[in-house]
């Protein structure tokens, strides 16, 4: 499938988290033919992806180091650069790359495959899960209180706990005692 075909199918979904991950699908398909690595996504999309869209965010955030190469794929597909934004009006979309790197080297990803060889990598829920808890416990932020708990309830027996613990007892986190609360009020 062509570009032009996906850029179709994109404005044609109705789903505003489908209508993403497509997009980032297709921006992972060009910088692999760029010899790139992919986009990771990051931020609200990756929550309205693990809350089944309970979240929802307008924009996509992308963990990206190479800014040249994504430019490049963004230009070559219709989008303008707006301040920190490229924004592409056509299909009113918004992608910002506010982080080169994710917390770790290996940090988990979730590769959603969306067929015709379409796929996009997405923050593991572990570290979108010590994200938002520091967004609530740090910035007093409750809707992403609110938003741990709900991943908590529904992922908790998927959920790499130790990975969470030993993230959490770090001094950047500081969060060991809320995620020992959230498992116990899971019942683990």
């Amino acid at each position: 499938m062509e570009t032009q075909e996906i850029l179709k199918i994109i404005q044609k979904t109705e789903s505003p988290l489908k209508r993403q991950l497509l997009m980032v699908a297709l921006l992972t398909r060009i910088l692999k033919r760029m010899n790139k690595s992919a986009p990771v996504i990051i931020g609200g999309c990756a929550l309205s992806y693990y809350s089944r869209e309970v979240y929802f965010t307008s924009d996509i955030d992308l963990v990206y180091a190479d800014r040249e190469a994504l430019d490049t794929a963004l230009k070559g597909i219709g989008f303008e650069k707006e301040g920190r934004y490229w924004v592409h009006e056509e299909l009113k979309m918004a992608i910002e790359a506010p982080a080169s790197s994710l917390p770790e080297q290996d940090s988990p990803l979730e590769v959603v495959e969306l067929g015709e060889g379409l796929e996009c990598s997405i923050i593991g829920i572990e570290d979108l899960v010590m994200d938002r808890l520091n967004a609530f416990k740090h910035w007093k932020s409750e809707i992403d209180g609110e938003m741990v708990e709900l991943l908590i309830r529904r992922y908790r027996n998927d959920l790499d706990w130790s990975y969470l613990e030993k993230k959490a007892i770090r001094p950047e986190n500081d969060t060991l005692s809320e995620i020992l609360a959230l498992k116990k009020k899971v019942g683990l």
